[in-house]
């Protein structure tokens, strides 16, 4: 409770809240198995076995069958760092890139920093302002046999806008360039299907999909094996370790995969057959995608009965299998800032700011203000859309209204 008021969690986007299992996996690591990797003692033997079985979930995560190919890290912007240094030194002056106006900066600057220390020429995909989805035109006019890589997210954690990759992907390859993808906001909400993709390379985060702050990246294994890493010496050159510099944050990784176990367990919870922790995530993955879709309808028609509020994403109710329930918005008289802090006073947690999806709200004139961001997830329930909206109508009526209950 806060000033009388229940808690209501809509800031999943920056980072979502973690079921007990994951807490205890976690607390349990610490206290029973904590050691390095590689000793020949008991608790180090265990602690590889955990770090081990937690590659295997991430993998069936993101449909892969070799754990080798799957990295931990910190989090996605510094495994992504490190795979720009390693990527730009195979290109060339007079090579290209594409990054796109609706990214992450984390999907953009640390490519537009390789590209500038290797001499290489950075393309940008521009965004359509009326559903704030990437111009496909635009793409196509800037990909040619000069593009070594295009970068691109699965979803928009401003607008909630879903890319499509597979299309992007196979252009990309037909230019012989890598695909990579960043599905950090998309992991959440929908079942990640690798093979199917045919990237090059995918990033998420364990803090994004009820895991603690651990990021992920996937790579092909002949790119991964190929690349030159940025590692100590005494560090060896076998997958995935390679590209695991450092000690890791080994009970952050227990609990992300204690996260990926709970959503598999939803998906049992949801059938009386015997799954598959694969087959488990697509069946908690489809009652997901399900429940989120009738939580964003009803935020979205609620928001459309308020005065002076523009969404920036897609509305249309046919097109919500191009969104995830992330929904973005702005007020033309009060600042993001002043209704999040106005909501924040009545337990309503949601972020206003630019989300760090910086070249969006450059693009779209949205400085320095950016956009009041509310994130659905499976755990939130259509009540609190309610009272989101509920509040969020006082809020617009004037300074009087803001905290009356």
């Amino acid at each position: 409770m806060l000033n009388g008021n229940p808690v209501i969690f809509f800031d999943g986007p920056a980072g979502s809240q973690v079921p007990q299992c994951v807490a205890d996996a976690v607390s349990g690591y610490l206290t029973t198995t904590n050691a390095n990797h590689g000793g020949p003692f008991a608790t180090a033997v265990e602690s590889d076995q955990i770090l081990g079985t937690a590659h295997q979930a991430v993998a069936d995560f993101l449909g892969v069958p070799d754990p080798e190919t799957v990295a931990f890290g910190p989090n996605m912007t510094t495994l992504t760092f490190a795979l720009s240094r390693a990527v730009s030194r195979t290109w060339n002056t007079g090579d290209e890139i594409i990054v796109t106006q609706l990214d992450h900066d984390a999907n953009v600057t640390p490519w537009v920093l390789a590209a500038r220390d290797a001499g290489v020429t950075v393309k940008h995909i521009a965004v359509r302002s009326e559903d704030c989805t990437l111009n496909l035109d635009d793409f196509e006019s800037k990909l040619s046999n000069r593009t070594r890589l295009v970068a691109v997210g699965y979803a928009s954690n401003i607008t909630g806008s879903i890319n499509p990759i597979k299309h992007i992907i196979q252009r990309a390859h037909d230019v012989k360039a890598l695909a990579f993808i960043d599905a950090v906001h998309y992991a959440p909400h929908g079942l990640i299907d690798v093979p199917a993709l045919d990237c090059d390379f995918l990033t998420c985060s364990a803090y994004k999909f009820f895991g603690p702050h651990v990021g992920v990246l996937w790579g092909r294994r002949e790119l991964l094996e190929e690349l030159e890493a940025y590692k100590l010496r005494p560090a060896g050159d076998d997958l995935p370790g390679k590209w695991m510099t450092g000690t890791q944050n080994h009970e952050g990784i227990a609990g992300a995969a204690a996260a990926i176990e709970y959503l598999a367990d939803l998906g049992r919870s949801l059938t009386s057959e015997t799954l598959t922790r694969r087959g488990a995530l697509e069946t908690a993955f489809d009652a997901i995608a399900d429940h989120e879709r009738t939580l964003a309808t009803r935020l979205l028609d609620g928001l459309a009965d308020i005065s002076n509020i523009r969404i920036w994403g897609i509305i249309d109710p046919d097109r919500f299998d191009e969104r995830v329930p992330t929904v973005s918005f702005t007020h033309s008289q009060l600042s993001p800032q002043e209704i999040g802090e106005s909501l924040a006073n009545q337990g309503i947690f949601v972020w206003p700011g630019n989300h760090y999806a910086l070249p969006f709200t450059e693009s779209m004139n949205l400085e320095p203000d950016g956009t009041l961001r509310v994130g659905l997830l499976h755990y939130n329930a259509a009540d609190e859309v309610d009272r989101l909206i509920e509040v969020l109508a006082r809020i617009a009526r004037g300074p009087a209204q803001r905290n009356v209950n």
